[in-house]
């Protein structure tokens, strides 16, 4: 239960009229579910005119459909999801995202911190996070054990060995849900921070541009990977997390042995499973080194989730997004397993083992590399999503992706 906390509501007020304010997220099952169930009852009970809809959303449809339309709308929700970056930019020309730069002063650094940066847009603060994501393997360590597989990968020679160890044992190596484009992403992204130099990595994506020989090299990493057959049978066609027969609930449930996925991996096996020590079954480790790529090896590539107000909710939003933000619901948020809480007040809630091994890595990190689809502009992040998952299913080229990009680029 997410206890509540006070709150002054000295810039907020009803006139004694009800209000409601509709919530669209993505937690449609699991803990978080039901933390964002209580959190709404708590701010409810603490300011009892005001009424917080939770309207839960399945992931993709979310972002790549609701969220797009609503903003085109004249009837936005009162409060959404967002994902910061160029993304949350792009949304901003739209007119319909609340300000919330002098609501938040206050409060944000304090219980946020520097992190909320990449929810401003020119300075101005249109969005704030609630977790931060950090994107590694997670893998299933009695597999790893019945493979013989004695430590996990630090490179991808290591990696492509123990593939073949896993073969050998009838398990699908590493689940992929390309059905949903965006988890072939993470693949093509993290070559690309292996292969290039975090200067050129900063210029590319400060200027919207891939051209330059180490995203080609990525590609042909990728492809070179690809080729010794890591992946689930039917990978192409599989969701990355609806169902048991989704790439998080093979893993889940034995049927695979890692997922390349951010850390709300083990939040989104568990409602996939009947295994009950599932949490503990998992483990995590890095994007193995490349050999003779520039970047550095401690390079992670991550992001965060948050939420934005709209121009249509009242004053109250940002008084709720402030809650979210408190010890309390950032302790239930911890207990989720869907995320690293940013206030840094409730880290110690943390008990899923690999979320602990992921949070430590992300602290000695030598840079954190926001995935590329969010840092970019939303129609230029869109066609390098489609232009990877093209690759994937073998329509693609390394300088195809370079290509689309570009294209992409010219009509932002």
């Amino acid at each position: 239960m997410v206890a509540s906390v006070t709150t002054t509501a000295t810039a907020a007020t009803t006139n004694g009229k009800n209000i409601t304010l509709t919530w669209w997220n993505n937690a449609t099952a699991g803990v978080l579910l039901n933390v964002w169930d209580n959190a709404a009852k708590a701010f409810h009970k603490m300011y009892p005119n005001v009424t917080i809809q939770n309207v839960p959303i399945q992931n993709e449809v979310l972002q790549n459909t609701k969220i797009p339309l609503a903003l085109q709308s004249n009837n936005p929700p009162d409060i959404y999801q967002q994902w910061g970056g160029g993304s949350e930019a792009t949304q901003v020309t739209s007119g319909k995202l609340m300000d919330l730069t002098a609501a938040s002063a206050s409060w944000v650094k304090s219980e946020v911190g520097a992190v909320a940066s990449g929810w401003q847009v020119k300075g101005r603060q249109y969005g704030i996070p609630y977790d931060l994501h950090v994107v590694g393997f997670w893998y299933r360590k009695d597999l790893f054990a019945k493979a013989g597989i004695k430590s996990v990968p630090t490179t991808i020679a290591q990696l492509e060995a123990d593939v073949a160890k896993l073969r050998a044992i009838n398990v699908a190596p590493i689940a992929v849900g390309s059905r949903d484009r965006w988890p072939d992403a993470f693949w093509w992204e993290y070559f690309a921070l292996r292969e290039c130099s975090l200067s050129t990595l900063k210029t590319a994506m400060a200027t919207i541009n891939l051209n330059y020989p180490c995203f080609v090299k990525a590609g042909q990493d990728l492809t070179a990977f690809i080729k010794a057959n890591p992946f689930n049978t039917g990978y192409l066609a599989t969701p990355a997390q609806t169902g048991a027969g989704s790439s998080a609930g093979l893993v889940a449930n034995g049927q695979a042995a890692m997922e390349l996925q951010g850390d709300w991996d083990p939040g989104v096996m568990q409602p996939l499973t009947t295994n009950k020590n599932i949490l503990n079954d998992l483990g995590w480790f890095p994007f193995p080194a490349v050999s003779g790529g520039a970047g550095n090896p401690t390079e992670i590539l991550g992001g965060g989730d948050g939420f934005s107000c709209t121009t249509h909710a009242t004053n109250y939003c940002p008084l709720f997004l402030k809650y979210i933000d408190s010890k309390p619901v950032q302790v239930g948020v911890a207990h989720a397993a869907v995320g690293l809480p940013v206030n840094a007040a409730a880290a110690s809630a943390i008990t899923v083992p690999g979320e602990k091994t992921a949070i430590s890595y992300y602290k000695k990190a030598a840079y954190l590399q926001t995935y590329f689809d969010i840092a970019f502009p939303t129609n230029v992040g869109q066609a390098l999503d489609s232009a990877i998952a093209n690759f994937f299913a073998g329509s693609g080229t390394p300088q195809t992706i370079i290509q689309a990009v570009a294209k992409a680029a010219k009509s932002h």
